[in-house]
């Protein structure tokens, strides 16, 4: 059994990006484990607490989670056309000090999805994660792009996923993230 760390980008306690990663942790199959991470409590980078050697302790318990999981799931919106800034810091956090990148990320599966509610999905978001992925040593798995547009019409106001058509694309993009992990490991 695999064990995956997925990890929403998004800080809105109401997001369709948290109710995408709940929605894929229980669409995944049976052999996949999902723990669901946040960083909501991730301060700003802060470079002057590094060199005091004060990492934060919710950064460091984050670190190990996705250093010991098989593979790690990024939910991202897209804000103005990119990532999310809270993301990014967080994973800017998470690769700190630099020394420990290969430890944490190196040659980790990730897969990317998001949702958003314009029509234009989470494409761009997931294009400029890509240069990240890439300098922190992972390997992004290329399975079909997973990205939801018109978010409030495919979650109910609980967050659940309704929409019969996004619930099959989610299970079917869950099966073949757990194939590439097999393949991977």
């Amino acid at each position: 059994m695999a064990t995956i760390v997925g990890i929403a980008g998004s800080l809105r306690r109401s997001s369709y990006n948290a109710a995408l990663l709940r929605a894929a942790a229980t669409l995944a199959p049976p052999e996949l484990t999902i723990e669901i991470a946040s960083i909501r409590d991730i301060p700003l980078y802060d470079g002057d607490l590094e060199a005091a050697d004060r990492m934060p302790e919710v950064v460091a318990s984050l670190k190990d989670r996705i250093a010991q999981a098989d593979g790690l799931l990024l939910v991202t919106p897209e804000y103005n056309s990119s990532l999310p800034g809270v993301f990014k810091n967080a994973i800017d956090w998470l690769s700190r000090p630099a020394g420990d990148i290969p430890r944490v990320f190196g040659k980790k599966p990730v897969a990317l999805m998001g949702a958003t509610t314009g029509r234009g999905g989470t494409a761009l978001a997931q294009a400029a994660w890509l240069p990240v992925l890439r300098y922190l040593g992972t390997q992004p798995w290329f399975g079909p792009r997973l990205s939801v547009a018109a978010a409030k019409s495919v979650f109910d106001a609980n967050g659940n996923l309704v929409d019969r058509e996004i619930t099959r694309l989610v299970r079917t993009y869950m099966a073949g993230f757990a194939e590439f992990l097999n393949r991977a490991g």
